[in-house]
């Protein structure tokens, strides 16, 4: 009897899955295979379509995905876990501006000509070069088709990933780069400078005439393609990207935020100073500025005009833009900031989403709860701060934590 009963739950268990993977991937096969129509309206050929999805499997090991059951691993992006010192650090800024002067003799007609068509300068191009992929010493090991396909399935934004999921299929199918040469970070971002495959489709630019924009080999490709991006984001050259400055004693740092802007000119009559030597020219006066303060009164102050925001469109987290703009300024004259940066430390997320909750509660705050100290949540802090007596500062700091367990 116990030997049948035994048999019994044998084979009970082998008609059922050990885990959800194979009811899962089977689920896969039926989504690729929905996607046909899409991929044939944008002009995909059958042929390659059975090619590229045949045997294609989800990668359930990606940051990011929306498994049910199974925790969201975080994808713990560095301009979001580090303090502005740790990730602007003056010695790899310093490395790369040395490499970034030899890399902009290198190319140095390449680069010339490349400014001409877009307005874009060669530091900031190299700049972008260096902080996605180290100038090219990154290694992308992903499968970029795989993990476009897999964000579409069952990522937390299947909707932004789908138009990706297409577009390699598209770039595939137009034989501009072979599968086994179009690999990506685990983001789907390719290329020595991190296209995603629709800008890349947008935005590649073919210098050669060969037919494709090789943003995996060709270095002025690449940066070519970043200069076509950024200048259909409203790069307008002859223009910074910001200007370090000095506050005026007393400023109020809630106005340190990207809806309070004003003409250069302006800040200027309210006592900002430009901190970093560098003249503003006249032209520039009347254009409209706002000011970040990315450690709040612990560092360094920035006026930022739209070129700032023009680069937050390759990369949306302001100490991105901080480190992409300050090691341009660096390969073409080696100084480093005028101010230094101050012992910090970051609030944990959990505790930093507690103050954005708060903050909404309380008519402070109106954007995202994401557990990351942007301009917004910063002065929707000073808000706070100012509200309840406390030292403005607009930085998360324990004092401010503390009110608010206390119930304000």
């Amino acid at each position: 009897m116990r030997r049948l009963l035994t048999g019994l739950v044998f084979l009970a268990l082998s008609a059922v899955p050990l885990s959800g993977t194979a009811l899962a991937d089977a689920a896969f096969d039926r989504w690729l295979a929905a996607q046909w129509p899409a991929a044939q309206a944008m002009g995909i050929s059958r042929a390659a379509f059975e090619r590229e999805t045949r045997g294609l499997e989800p990668d359930y090991s990606l940051p990011d995905l929306a498994i049910p059951g199974k925790p969201r691993k975080p994808d713990a992006q560095a301009e979001f876990v580090q303090t502005p010192a740790a990730y602007v650090s003056d010695k790899a800024i310093a490395n790369y501006a040395a490499r970034g002067r030899k890399l902009a003799a290198q190319y140095g007609s390449e680069l010339a000509a490349i400014e001409k068509r877009f307005g874009v300068p060669g530091p900031i191009l190299l700049a972008i070069w260096a902080r996605e992929t180290s100038f090219g010493g990154a290694k992308l090991n992903y499968d970029a088709l795989r993990v476009v396909a897999t964000q579409a399935y069952v990522g937390r934004r299947k909707d932004e990933f789908l138009p990706e999921f297409l577009a390699a299929l598209k770039i595939l199918d137009d034989g501009h780069v072979t599968r086994a040469q179009m690999k990506s970070s685990w983001a789907g971002a390719m290329g020595l400078t991190q296209f995603m495959p629709t800008g890349y489709l947008s935005y590649g630019v073919d210098l050669d005439g060969d037919g494709t924009a090789n943003i995996w080999a060709s270095v002025p490709e690449a940066l070519a393609a970043t200069a076509s991006l950024l200048k259909e984001k409203g790069w307008q050259g002859g223009r910074r990207w910001a200007y370090e400055i000095t506050v005026p004693a007393g400023f109020d740092c809630t106005q340190a935020e990207p809806d309070a802007s004003a003409p250069i000119s302006e800040w200027l009559k309210r006592g900002v100073k430009v901190a970093d030597g560098r003249r503003i020219p006249p032209a520039a006066m009347k254009d409209p500025a706002s000011i970040i303060m990315p450690a709040g009164p612990f560092g360094p102050a920035f006026l930022t005009p739209a070129n700032y925001f023009v680069l937050k469109s390759y990369n949306f987290a302001d100490l991105y833009v901080l480190y992409v703009g300050h090691l341009a300024d660096r390969i073409e004259d080696d100084r480093p900031f005028a101010q230094g940066w101050k012992d910090i430390a970051l609030v944990k997320t959990r505790d930093l989403e507690f103050m954005q909750k708060v903050l909404t509660r309380d008519g402070f705050y109106a954007d995202k709860i994401d557990g990351k100290a942007g301009m917004k949540t910063r002065a929707a802090l000073g808000a706070y701060q100012k509200a309840n007596g406390l030292n403005l500062d607009c930085w998360p700091d324990a004092q401010v934590l503390e009110h608010m367990k206390r119930g304000g």
